[in-house]
């Protein structure tokens, strides 16, 4: 019995100091900064939500940066009329690709970009936008993302904590437009990397 106790105890020893030895490998942020049209963005769906006596989201600068990875991802290599809807990944760079397809059986894919991308841990979730129209404002586009969004039941209960949404109480936010496509992101965790800037 006592060299069975003082086996384990060497695997328990052994164990602790694998873990001990195993690399934490810490992510790195580029800078992140806010166009005018994602701060416009940010600013009008905070005020949306305080229509409806729904709190204000903190901005996120890993989520930011995710959404603005998306947005040039898709912007670099979306095809829309496949099977594959906006919220897909591409296979051309360092990010485990996948296909989003209506079913939404790939959504963990979504979900652990955050996680995958930075160092932060908790869930992602993506809304989506695209269009070509030409805008004479910042403002006049950031309206419009938002406008689209209200009038997409799916979309606008993400926004707003309605139906599968009302029990998840958003703590981080992030913006990300490139070109045409513009994504936001929400998450129920605070995001240790704090705010990004606005660019000059």
């Amino acid at each position: 019995m006592i060299r069975l106790l003082a086996v384990c105890l060497v695997l328990v020893l052994f164990s602790a100091k694998a873990v001990a030895q195993k690399e934490i490998v810490v992510k790195q942020l580029p800078e992140i900064c806010l166009s005018p049209t994602e701060i416009e963005l940010y600013k009008l769906i905070n005020e949306y939500r305080a229509q409806k006596g729904l709190p204000a989201v903190k901005l996120s600068a890993s989520l930011s940066f995710v959404a603005r990875t998306h947005a040039k991802d898709q912007s670099d290599n979306f095809k829309d009329g496949g099977r594959c809807n906006m919220h897909s990944w591409s296979k051309s760079a360092t990010w485990s690709s996948c296909c989003y397809s209506p079913d939404h059986k790939r959504a963990k894919c979504m979900w652990d970009k955050p996680r995958e991308l930075t160092n932060y841990q908790a869930d992602g979730f993506e809304i989506s936008f695209y269009s070509t129209y030409p805008y004479s404002s910042p403002e006049a586009f950031a309206r419009d993302i938002l406008n689209g969004w209200k009038k997409s039941p799916g979309h606008n209960d993400v926004i707003m904590n309605k139906r599968i949404w009302k029990n998840m109480k958003w703590q981080a936010i992030g913006i990300g437009i490139n070109g045409d496509y513009a994504d936001v992101w929400f998450g129920a965790a605070e995001d240790s990397a704090g705010e990004p800037g606005i660019c000059k």
